[in-house]
């Protein structure tokens, strides 16, 4: 091993299990609003729930799931987006020592059996009668099945009811006996290639980063003297939202629900909810910004945005100088150009999400450097930071005053960082997770000696901060020897406005490809735009010549970060972007790279086939043979 950091002790230890939270709270400030809801998800009306009303619901709920039948260790699936019940009926689990299962609603028919069967869950909660009769479509081969329970049909009312004469005392006994390193969580991985593994996650576990984040860095989600509030609308069904909502409950921090993703939705709830701290994924980061452009664009006002965004970005990366020690900050004439921003274009976008935004977190996969010094710039910092499923969440986080853009910080208190002599990053510490269930041959190939083995590639620097380089089993090797890591390439692509979605190929090939698709939303606005730049004969190949030297300078921007032999040399835009019913992405919106190569094998044989042939003299395993970038449209 090399490049190894340690971060210093967590603080108490969890001494109970994750319910207690909900508690504890009631006792000790049960007037503290603690849940947001709307009783009309039509409506951008915000009902506050109470500490204590939270306590008597989860209570509630508790009795009636023990007069169902629902006893310590059985495990229970919940398939809903995020909604108000589903953190309810989650602590009522939880008080009773049930296991939660989360299955994300837009898994497969043949995922969701797999994970209900290979979990043996005894229950399941679905939101609605679509959810109901896919689950109706699997119940024969789960013969333990015993619930299906579904939340518009008014079933938690119903369970309530059935435990009306259950004693508190009973609800309290099995909350007491629950241990905080018994399991859960039963959280499926993506399953970007192969079955998903169920990660049994403990209460220890999942307690350990929400613990170390309110502790180090809670004071930074509001105003001093305010409430932090946070607007919970990444999916509960993966462990980066669980962490969320935990750390939300542990925290006395107010939490809204927002089960729609679209952008619609999240701008609609982000506006009336003005939340003080965001959590986010890169590519809502993504989508955000090229909201703001297409909406500077629509007003005529495209050229002030980009300027002002390029001052941001200057500002951030002068002020990162300046905390680390390496600069003096910003120029005169830079804070200049900076305030006048701030009055003209900064405060607009900060209004647009909600106006009270100080900070945000991002996880899921590493946020481009540049789109989080515009963030910064314009007055909100994100906190890059990095986890995963087997770690129960965050492992490392930004230190507050010494935050590093392009990397995802450094370890947090209790866990320890290293990377393999391959580059394979390492964790150790109390938030791994117990092990895969039902697969030991699994749980051996990662867990080594106390060790995880993340299959994440990356570096640490001389301070400690991480950065993510890649996944090692993406990594490609062309047929000239060269490895490529994919990920920074697509993640640059993915930058301009009109680029949706990127997969890079390549392996076995002469040199590296990519699959590309478009914005939708971007797309359409851009082809309305160079249609009022004037129409007549000619139009629709002057419309595609226009889009490949587009698509053409997304791709010279990704290549600008990389060798000559690892650039793309050809790409292909694809009719349609990629999606999870088409088996293309995981639920979590990753992609399923093996899936995908398989499904567009004939286009990615076309697009090499394609490519102008080098000279005779010269080999075709020379990737620099392949120099001029061949663009081709499907």
């Amino acid at each position: 091993m090399r490049d190894r950091a340690l971060a210093p002790s967590a603080g108490p230890p969890l001494t109970a299990g994750l319910a207690d939270s909900v508690f504890l709270a009631a006792d000790r400030h049960p007037g503290l609003p603690v849940l947001a809801r709307r009783p009309d998800p039509a409506v951008q009306i915000w009902e506050e729930v109470t500490a204590g009303e939270l306590r008597d619901q989860v209570l509630a709920l508790a009795k009636g799931l023990v007069a169902c039948g629902i006893t310590p260790g059985q495990r229970v699936a919940v398939m809903s987006r995020n909604r108000y019940e589903w953190t309810v009926f989650c602590y009522a689990l939880w008080s009773v020592g049930a296991e939660i299962v989360p299955v994300h609603p837009a898994s497969s028919r043949d995922q969701i059996e797999w994970i209900l069967r290979d979990a043996l869950c005894s229950a399941v909660l679905v939101e609605d009668e679509h959810g109901v009769m896919t689950i109706g479509s699997v119940c024969a081969a789960l013969p333990g099945l015993r619930h299906v329970w579904q939340m518009d049909a008014g079933a938690l009312e119903q369970i309530v009811e059935r435990g009306a004469l259950i004693p508190v005392t009973t609800v309290d006994s099995l909350r007491r006996i629950v241990h905080p390193d018994s399991t859960a969580v039963i959280a499926y991985t993506s399953g970007t290639s192969g079955r998903p593994l169920g990660c049994a996650v403990s209460h220890r576990g999942l307690a350990h980063p929400c613990d170390a984040l309110l502790d180090g860095w809670g004071a930074s989600g509001a105003l001093p003297g305010e409430q932090a509030r946070v607007l919970a609308f990444l999916p509960f069904s993966h462990v980066y939202g669980l962490m969320v909502q935990c750390l939300c409950v542990r925290g006395g921090v107010l939490m809204g629900h927002e089960p729609e993703l679209t952008q619609a939705a999240l701008s609609a709830a982000l506006r009336s909810f003005r939340p003080t701290y965001l959590y986010l994924v890169p590519s809502v980061l993504e989508k955000i910004y090229k909201g703001f452009l297409r909406v500077a664009q629509e007003a005529g006002r495209g050229a002030l945005f980009e300027r002002a965004a390029e001052t941001a970005r200057a500002f951030a990366a002068a002020a990162e100088r300046q905390r680390l020690g390496r600069g003096s900050g910003p120029g005169l004439d830079l804070r200049l150009q900076h305030a006048l921003y701030e009055r003209t274009v900064y405060r607009r976008l900060r209004a647009a999400l909600g106006g009270r935004v100080l900070r945000g977190g991002s996880g899921g996969s590493p946020l481009n450097r540049d789109l989080a010094l515009f963030y910064e710039g314009i007055g909100i910092y994100l906190a890059d930071a990095y986890g995963l499923s087997e770690t129960s969440g965050g492992v490392t986080m930004q230190p507050l005053g010494r935050e590093k853009s392009g990397t995802v910080g450094r370890a947090l208190p209790g866990v320890e960082l290293a990377v393999a002599a391959d580059g394979e990053i390492l964790v150790r510490g109390p938030s791994v997770f117990h092990g895969y269930v039902n697969d030991e041959a699994a749980t051996r190939a990662v867990l080594r000696g106390g060790w995880l083995a993340t299959g994440d590639l990356g570096l640490l620097d001389s301070d400690g901060y991480l950065t993510i380089t890649g996944r090692k089993k993406d990594v490609l090797i062309t047929s000239g020897g060269t490895s490529v890591s994919p990920s920074a390439l697509e993640h640059r692509m993915r930058v301009h406005p009109l680029i949706h979605q990127a997969v890079v190929v390549g392996d076995g090939r002469p040199c590296v490809g990519a699959l590309i698709t478009l914005d939708p939303d971007f797309l359409a606005h851009w082809r309305s735009a160079l249609l009022w730049r004037g129409a007549g004969p000619g139009q629709e190949d002057r419309e595609e010549n226009a889009l490949r030297e587009e698509v053409g300078r997304a791709v010279a921007a990704a290549n600008s970060a990389v060798s000559r032999a690892e650039s793309i040399r050809v790409f292909r835009v694809l009719p349609r972007p990629f999606a999870v019913e088409d088996g293309l992405l995981t639920p979590s919106m990753k992609l399923r790279r093996d899936a995908i190569v398989r499904h567009y094998a004939a286009e990615i044989e076309a697009m090499y086939l394609a490519r102008s042939r080098p000279p005779r003299t010269v080999s075709r395993e020379d990737p620099l043979a392949w120099d001029d970038t061949d663009n081709v449209f499907r």
